[in-house]
Formats: C-alpha cells, sequence, structure tokens
C-alpha cells in the first residue's frame, strides 16, 4: 500500500529525521515518491523510482530548510503505470487561483472520476481522476463566490463523505490554508504531536507516542492546530479478499 507524511505547525521546524524514516519505507513501496513543500512558492517533487534508489532525495533531506507544512508520498502502484505523471502529489488551481495539493492512500472501486476524467489527467491513477473530480467540486462551490475557510472546508468534508462508500480514502489535502486530513480503513493512518505542530503518518516513524488519526472524519488544521471537525460519515472502507490478500492483510 502507498504510504503518507503530512506536516503542519506554527513554527518552522526540522523534520529531516522523519523523512528520512519515511522514504526508509520505500523498500515495499518502490514505484516512486513525492513531496510536496512551500519556499516563498508551492514547490513539488517527484520521480517514479523507489525513494531509496533516488540520486537526488538524500542529498535534497539534508540540505532543506525548516518547514512549516509538508506533504511526502511514497507509490505503491495499484492502478496505473510506473511513471512520474502517477506520482503523488497531485496539485491544481481552482477558478480562483487558489492552488490545491492532494496526496492519496488507497483505491477508488466506485465512482464517477473513474472515466470521467481520463481524458483531462495526465497520467493513468485513479487517484489523479479523483484529485479532478474534487477540484470540479470545488469550483461548483465558487459559484456563490469566493468561499470561506468554513465554506472550503465544508465542500471538502461533503465531497469525502459522499465518495468514501466503497472507495479506500486515506487522503492528506492542502489548499493553501487549511490542511485536511482524513481516513476510512482501520489501522493505518496515526499522528504525532510535536512542539509547535503534528505530524501524520501512514506507519509511526520513532519511538515517540503515536496515535491512531480517527476514522471516517474530516480533520482542517492550521499551522497545525485543529480548526474543523466534520460528523463521522458511515464510509468505512471494507476491503474485498483479493485486496486483503495482496496489500491490506497486515491493517485489518
Amino acid at each position: 500500500m502507498c504510504e503518507l507524511l503530512g506536516f503542519t505547525s506554527s513554527k518552522k521546524k526540522d523534520i529531516s529525521a522523519y523523512l528520512k524514516a519515511f522514504y526508509a519505507h520505500s523498500v515495499t513501496n518502490p514505484h516512486g515518491w513525492g513531496m510536496m513543500y512551500e519556499d516563498g512558492v508551492r514547490v513539488i517533487l517527484r520521480e517514479a523510482v523507489s525513494a531509496n534508489e533516488s540520486t537526488f532525495l538524500t542529498d535534497f533531506i539534508d540540505s532543506m530548510q525548516p518547514q512549516k507544512l509538508l506533504l511526502a508520498h511514497i507509490r505503491y502502484a495499484t492502478v496505473g503505470t510506473v511513471k512520474e505523471e502517477n506520482c503523488h502529489p497531485f496539485s491544481g488551481m481552482d477558478d480562483s487561483g487558489r492552488e490545491w495539493t492532494m496526496i492519496h492512500n488507497g483505491t477508488i472501486f466506485h465512482g464517477e472520476h473513474n472515466y470521467r476524467y481520463a481524458a483531462q489527467q495526465q497520467g493513468d491513477t485513479d487517484s489523479e481522476r479523483f484529485f479532478l473530480s474534487m477540484m470540479d467540486a470545488v469550483n461548483h462551490q465558487l459559484a456563490g463566490g469566493i468561499p470561506t475557510d468554513r465554506e472550503r472546508f465544508e465542500a471538502v468534508n461533503r465531497f469525502i463523505a459522499d465518495h468514501a462508500p466503497r472507495n479506500k480514502l486515506n487522503l492528506i489535502i492542502y489548499d493553501g490554508d487549511l490542511l485536511y486530513v482524513h481516513k476510512n480503513l482501520k489501522n493505518t493512518l496515526c499522528f504525532r504531536r510535536l512542539e509547535d505542530g503534528i505530524l501524520f503518518s501512514t506507519k509511526p516513524l520513532d519511538s515517540g507516542v503515536w496515535v491512531p488519526f480517527p476514522m471516517t472524519q474530516v480533520i482542517a488544521y492550521r499551522n497545525g492546530q485543529e480548526i474543523f471537525r466534520g460528523d463521522r460519515h458511515k464510509g468505512v472502507f471494507i476491503p474485498p479478499l483479493d485486496y486483503i490478500t495482496v496489500n491490506d492483510a497486515m491493517y485489518i
């Protein structure tokens, strides 16, 4: 299965040790890596190679400046070929010019995004199609004018709750202001509180205290603090037998 990492803080912090621990898991997620960070502008890096085989990544992490917000992903390909366009994060602008970025651990088994967006996407993953579908939902919200942070949260919360049934949606999404986190598969995605911030990861990255992230509930954060929390929905993902056999037996 793919793995996710997200970080948000009120102060810049060196999280290079966590990044190295996270990317070390690429041994079992060998089909690409990606990262999003901010350095005046949003920067997205992706390679369609295992992170532990990258000739670039280790030196880059060693040279990174402390960060307030960061997303990272390692890919295990279940849908889509192994190429850079299929590596997460996915990013795009809504109609107001706001940039959105998403990383996903899961599979879309059911939903219109499985086919409607194939002609628009750059790669061939279900995750990218899901992202494009979400952007359409955000743009629909913009029909009433530029949405507030609460209205953006409600749009994302509603979209995820509507599409969670029968789909595995472990997600971290960033809109330039809010960081949205969601999971609907048990025993995946946890968090660790740090000084001034919070770190999210599919698996614990050190011997500290890691707490399971709540199931079936979208929570939004800003600068390391919870801002909005949606109601729990009923879209718990129960994997089909073949999916469990290949990917998730250890998590059920």
